[in-house]
């Protein structure tokens, strides 16, 4: 299936299913993928390997420069926007730059728009990096992912580049002291001949029993959108999101759910 890169540093403001207007800032590459996950629903598309991909970042006084341009103007135009949101081509937190860039943002954006958020999408694979992680305490919503509570489903839908602990997670999302919050893509489907549902009855156990253990403040529950690189996979009905938020819900976790 099609899939698309983010072909600019500044993007939208695009009305995000979870976050409401969302302006978005892409730290990587515009004409690659950077990530040191493969996930199989990725819209980014496939990832390349790890001697084909660039580390060509933008550097911090172009991102900042680009950002504070188009806050300046969106105001002028009396428009408003509730996130400034870090996702794009991969992951974000990858950029060697990532604090020094947070620390600019919020500084902006005390400047132009006070009321609006910032927000990070990550798949939280860098949160060995105490610089990262300083950073991340620094924002309104460090949204991290977590696909699923068995490591085995995990490392099939996410395909790390590197190694992946459910264990090593745990202990790193504890670092957060519960402010943070957990976002899940649910699917199901085949790939490379194996069947996938992260919305089974083993599967939620186990995805219950590691929120409840993470106890994080929100999550975030969802399912396919647009095209995936994996071709076989299906989206899951509202109806059955709704009754996964139930079982969320009943570990006295909040919940938000996007079909």
């Amino acid at each position: 299936m099609s899939t698309f890169l983010f072909d600019e540093i500044i993007f939208g403001p695009v009305n995000s299913r979870r976050l409401g207007v969302s302006l978005g800032v892409n730290l990587l590459p515009t004409n690659s993928k950077f990530c040191n996950y493969n996930c199989i629903y990725c819209e980014c598309g496939w990832t390349p390997g790890k001697g084909q991909m660039k580390a060509d970042f933008h550097a911090i006084d172009l991102v900042i420069e680009k950002l504070e341009t188009f806050l300046k103007d969106y105001l002028a135009q009396k428009k408003t926007i509730d996130t400034i949101t870090f996702a794009g081509n991969g992951e974000p937190t990858l950029h060697p730059d990532f604090k020094q860039i947070i620390e600019k943002t919020i500084e902006l954006r005390n400047r132009y728009y006070q009321s609006a958020a910032i927000s990070v999408l990550s798949n939280a694979t860098m949160l060995h990096n105490q610089k990262v992680v300083s950073a991340l305490k620094l924002v309104d919503n460090r949204i991290l992912k977590l696909d699923s509570g068995i490591e085995a489903t995990a490392k099939l839908i996410n395909q790390p580049l590197g190694s992946y602990s459910n264990q090593v997670l745990i202990e790193q999302f504890a670092t957060f002291e519960h402010r943070f919050i957990v976002q899940t893509m649910f699917l199901k489907g085949v790939h490379n001949g194996q069947n996938i549902d992260n919305t089974s009855e083993l599967e939620l156990k186990a995805y219950l029993r590691l929120l409840d253990t993470i106890r994080p403040e929100k999550v975030m529950i969802y399912t396919i959108a647009r095209d995936t690189p994996s071709e076989h996979l299906e989206k899951i009905s509202i109806e059955r999101l709704l009754e996964i938020a139930d079982l969320i819900r009943s570990l006295g976790l909040q919940v938000e759910v996007a079909g």
